[in-house]
Order: C-alpha cells, then sequence, then structure tokens
C-alpha cells in the first residue's frame, strides 16, 4: 500500500480500529523498517499484546481523532460488528475524516456469502435472511443472537459510492498471498499461481473474505 520506509524523516502515523489481541499494532510499531506511530482503539480491552503502541478504548462510530490524523488506517473484520448500515456508513466516513489527503485505509470484512461463518462456525449462517439467522443458531447452540452485518460485495461496494472514497478491491492478491504463506506446496496454491488474474477475479464475489484499499477522492 505505499508503506513509508524509516528512511522518511516523519513516522507513518497508523490507527488500527478494533485491534483485539493487539498483534497487527504491535507488529507495526515494532517493525524493524518502518517508522510507525501506531494508535489503537477498541470497544473492550482484549489485548494480549500492548507494547509499543497507544490504546484507548471507544464507543460507538466515532473517531475521538481530529481531521487528518493518520496516514493509515487498519479496519479488519471490524464493520461487520458495528451495527445497522448507518453506523456501517458512519464507520466509514469517520476514517474518512481522520485520514490525511494522501492517507489510505485497508478495509477487510466477511463475505456474506462465505461458506463457513467464521465468527459461529456454522455453514450458510450468513446465507439466511437477516431475520432467520438468530433463529439458526439456537439449534446448533450457537447462542441466541447474531450480532454481526456480513457484505455481499455488491453491497459493500454501493456503501462504499456513498463516501469520498476510490476504492480497489484486493481480494485476489490477498487471496494468492495467504495460499502462498500458509499452503505453500499445496496443489490449490499452484492452480491459483498459475490462474491468470482475470479468470480468478470472476470469483470475487463469492471469495470468503472481502479486501478493499480505500483513498480520498482527492488522493489520486
Amino acid at each position: 500500500m505505499g508503506l513509508n520506509s524509516a528512511s522518511n524523516k516523519e513516522p507513518l502515523r497508523i490507527l488500527e480500529i478494533g485491534c483485539g489481541s493487539g498483534g497487527i499494532a504491535h507488529y507495526f510499531a515494532t517493525h524493524p523498517t518502518l517508522s510507525c506511530n501506531v494508535t489503537a482503539i477498541d470497544v473492550h480491552d482484549n489485548r494480549q499484546i500492548c507494547e509499543g503502541y497507544d490504546f484507548y478504548t471507544v464507543v460507538g462510530t466515532e473517531l475521538p481523532f481530529a481531521n487528518n490524523s493518520f496516514d493509515l488506517v487498519i479496519t479488519n473484520h471490524v464493520i461487520e460488528h458495528v451495527g445497522e448500515y448507518a453506523q456501517q456508513l458512519q464507520h466509514v466516513k469517520e476514517i474518512a475524516r481522520v485520514l490525511t489527503i494522501t492517507g489510505q485505509c485497508y478495509l477487510a470484512v466477511s463475505n456474506r456469502w462465505m461458506l463457513i461463518e467464521p465468527h459461529y462456525s456454522l455453514k450458510f449462517l450468513s446465507w439466511w435472511p437477516k431475520r432467520w439467522r438468530s433463529k439458526y443458531l439456537k439449534p446448533w447452540n450457537k447462542g441466541d443472537f447474531y450480532d454481526c452485518e456480513p457484505f455481499s460485495l455488491g453491497a459493500l461496494e454501493k456503501l462504499l459510492d456513498e463516501t469520498q472514497f476510490n476504492y480497489t478491491n484486493l481480494s485476489v492478491e490477498a487471496t494468492r498471498v495467504t495460499f502462498d504463506l500458509e499452503k505453500p506446496d499445496s496443489a490449490i496454491t499452484k492452480l491459483i499461481t498459475k490462474t491468470p488474474t482475470k479468470i480468478l477475479s470472476l470469483f470475487k464475489p463469492i471469495i470468503p473474505t472481502l479486501i478493499y484499499k480505500l483513498k480520498t477522492t482527492n488522493n489520486e
């Protein structure tokens, strides 16, 4: 995503929204070749790795930072947890507000059409109409309420069209990298490596994780 190197005078200002255990924030804060000032936020403090970065708890989707505060914002599997469509749109608009004009955002969200829903490990859970999803949990003893709002590719891009972001779908590129790292010698990795991007792009609507790079419309 064009991150600054440690040779630049100014550190890269990074915000991670929904940092969870703190692994990503710590990775960038202690990176051997990148100079980064990292801030992480979450609604609860569930961190297991706390060193190297600033942390704040927050309420709702409003970000407690001034305009143009960050060069990079990371929102990794967060937007499906912030509430209904209005809150999800506000989440993205707040990211646009705190980014610098030349800043970028990494956004990842579970695809509604994923086969196995990762939060509850149930097949087809997110395929059901919204009003049926919580009911689907009960026979499997998975709880009483489905608290996620995953996106289809079309629905996510419709939301992004309502913001001041230009966006690029990186799901194919990310899938290649994931298989290269996790299953370097597998047959499916070799197949993905040999398959042209134009062909793999046909599968974007069903890739389990939707990954986007966001840039403001002033950042061409």
